[in-house]
């Protein structure tokens, strides 16, 4: 039954990708999308695109391709963070947009766009963005835990504060960065999240990191199955307790960081795709986490479309919507959580 549930996903994830390059501001046959794709794909001279016209041929192969794939790896990597936030954290509420782990990521690629080192290489983005991530997640971390608990109220305020400290700062650089139009038109666009004018450049420079931060999540989701049973049990079984959870934070860290470098902050993916998986997949780690990439991928993509095509030819910034998908969804969870904690 797993299996099949997860051949469905996969088979989903292609079927909402090459939609999603057929619709856009002019609309593609989808034959010829199949068409273009496959002569790039396939060894030259194997499929004949001489009959389609050289716009199309642009659009799909340099402009919507490129700006899905991106899409599906950001979907994903915010997915599996968020899935290994709330696993560890043992906490409903955990997720890299509400303890502030995007916004560090978001400080970080910030602070390189307004030194212009981005212009010397786009790999100082990534790298930045993850260490922001990285940093700001184990300050909440060692704010929120004690003796190995992390309790709901602590980690969202520590979350607040964190989140709260990096935007005061991130507008900080801004301010400074103002008279530079063009820099600073590109930061406050970014910081809402977006995926406009991504570029076969942004799918090879995410890829490596979210790629390695996903191998290392299904590396050890036996590990955090254990550890959702306490860490003293854990150790008891024979886990590394403080190892593992520097490992696990770290690969959370590499996604969100690596996802925050192409799209900007993109909130609520990392809290809502987790307790979707869950009801149909089921709490295991192993099942789990690559479920939530699939998953993540395809919310990503549509809301992504969604973002192209609600007012065309003009887009709405990804982050907005996505916002508007789960801040509702975060508030149930409060209410739920509450409730839960008045019947203890």
């Amino acid at each position: 039954m797993l299996r099949l549930k997860f051949i469905a996903l996969f088979i989903l994830v292609i079927i909402v990708a090459l939609i999603a390059i057929t619709v856009g501001s002019i609309n593609i046959p989808f034959f010829v999308v199949i068409k273009i794709l496959l002569a790039n794909i396939l060894p030259n001279n194997w499929i004949e695109t001489q009959t389609i016209s050289q716009t199309n041929q642009v659009v799909v192969w340099l402009i919507r391709t490129p700006r899905i794939i991106v899409a599906a790896l950001v979907g994903a990597a915010l997915a599996m963070a968020g899935a290994q936030m709330q696993g560890l954290f043992q906490n409903p509420l955990a997720s890299p947009g509400i303890i502030g782990t995007s916004s560090g990521g978001a400080l970080g690629a910030v602070i390189i766009l307004a030194t212009g080192l981005a212009s010397h290489s786009i790999l100082y983005i990534p790298i930045f963005a993850f260490i922001g991530a990285l940093l700001s997640l184990f300050t909440v971390y060692m704010l929120a835990t004690e003796r190995g608990q992390t309790s709901i109220a602590t980690l969202l305020l520590a979350g607040i504060a964190v989140n709260a400290l990096i935007n005061a700062l991130t507008s900080f650089i801004i301010t400074f960065s103002w008279l530079e139009y063009e820099i600073s038109r590109e930061m406050v666009f970014w910081l809402m999240g977006g995926l406009d004018n991504r570029t076969w450049s942004h799918v090879w420079m995410c890829l490596p990191g979210i790629f390695i931060g996903g191998f290392i999540a299904l590396l050890y989701t036996r590990e955090l199955d254990i550890l959702l049973m306490g860490s003293e049990t854990a150790s008891s079984l024979g886990v590394e307790v403080e190892k593992v959870k520097l490992i696990i934070l770290t690969s959370a860290a590499l996604l969100t960081g690596t996802a925050v470098a192409v799209s900007g902050v993109v909130s609520f993916v990392g809290l809502v795709i987790p307790h979707i998986v869950r009801l149909i997949i089921g709490p295991k780690h192993r099942y789990l986490i690559p479920a939530c990439a699939l998953t993540g991928a395809i919310f990503v993509i549509l809301t992504d479309l969604l973002a192209r095509t609600l007012n065309r030819p003009e887009e709405i910034r990804l982050g907005i919507l996505t916002a508007i998908f789960g801040a509702p969804f975060f508030l149930y969870l409060l209410l739920k959580q509450r409730r839960k904690l008045n019947y203890l």
